[in-house]
C-alpha cells in the first residue's frame, strides 16, 4: 500500500522544507502495477494523518471529503464508502477507516502521491525549487510501482516534473512521455481540481475520465 523504504527520506526532507510541526505525507494505494498514479502538489495540514501524534497511515487526503467524491464521480472510486466519508468530520477520522479508505484506493488500482511531502500548515504555493528537491524521489516512487499512465495536477507540478514549460489548457487530452530506467510513461497534465482550482473542476473531471476511458 506504501512504499516504505522512501519513508526516512521524506522525513528528513520534511524538516528541511515542510512545517517542523507537522509530518510528511506518503504516496499511497495500489504499488504493483497501478492502471494510475496520480500527482498532486504538496500536503497541508488540513490532512489529519500528518499531525504528529497520528500513528496510523499517512498518506493523502485523509480526512478531507471533495478529492475522494471527485473520485467517485469519475468511477476511479467505489460509491459504498463514499457515504461514510461525506458523514465525518476530519477528527472523526480513525486509523481503521482511513486504512479501509486506502485499501479501496488500492482495489480501485490507484495510487496516490503529491510530487513534495513537504506538509505545509496551509495551501500557499511552494517555490519550484522545494519541488525539485523531491523530483529523484518521485521518480523512485515510480520507478517503483510501475503505473500504467501517471496524470499531474497543475501548471507547476506539471512543468517541474516534465521539466518544460506545461500548461494544462493546451494539455487537454494530450500527454508527454517521461523516462524513467528505459520505460516511458504517459504522463497527463490536467487542471488542479482542488482548493482554488475548484473553478476549473469540470474540465478536470471531463479530461480525467476522457483519459481513463481511452487509456
Amino acid at each position: 500500500m506504501q512504499i516504505t523504504r522512501l519513508f526516512k527520506k521524506f522525513d528528513s526532507l520534511q524538516k528541511i522544507y515542510g512545517d517542523k510541526n507537522l509530518d510528511a505525507i506518503y504516496g499511497g494505494g495500489n504499488i504493483n502495477n497501478p492502471k494510475v498514479c496520480l500527482v498532486f502538489m504538496n500536503p497541508t495540514a488540513r490532512n489529519v494523518s500528518a499531525d504528529k501524534k497520528w500513528s496510523g497511515i499517512k498518506a493523502p487526503w485523509i480526512g478531507t471529503k471533495n478529492i475522494w467524491n471527485m473520485f467517485c464521480q469519475l468511477g476511479l472510486f467505489s460509491q459504498d464508502i463514499i457515504y461514510e466519508i461525506n458523514a465525518k468530520k476530519p477528527n472523526d477520522w480513525d486509523y481503521k477507516f482511513a486504512e479501509d479508505v486506502y485499501k479501496k484506493v488500492c482495489d480501485n488500482s490507484i495510487y496516490i502521491t503529491n510530487l513534495s511531502k513537504a506538509t505545509q500548515v496551509d495551501a500557499r504555493a511552494l517555490p519550484d525549487d522545494v519541488f525539485r528537491k523531491y523530483i529523484d524521489l518521485l521518480k523512485e516512487e515510480i520507478d517503483s510501482i510501475k503505473p500504467k499512465i501517471i496524470i499531474t495536477f497543475g501548471n507547476q507540478v506539471s512543468s517541474i516534473l516534465l521539466n518544460k514549460k506545461i500548461t494544462v489548457s493546451g494539455y487537454r487530452k494530450k500527454y508527454e512521455l517521461f523516462d524513467i530506467n528505459g520505460i516511458s510513461y504517459k504522463v497527463f497534465p490536467v487542471y488542479y481540481p482542488v482548493g482554488q482550482g475548484m473553478r476549473n473542476i469540470k474540465i478536470a473531471k471531463e479530461d480525467i475520465s476522457w483519459i481513463i476511458k481511452n487509456q
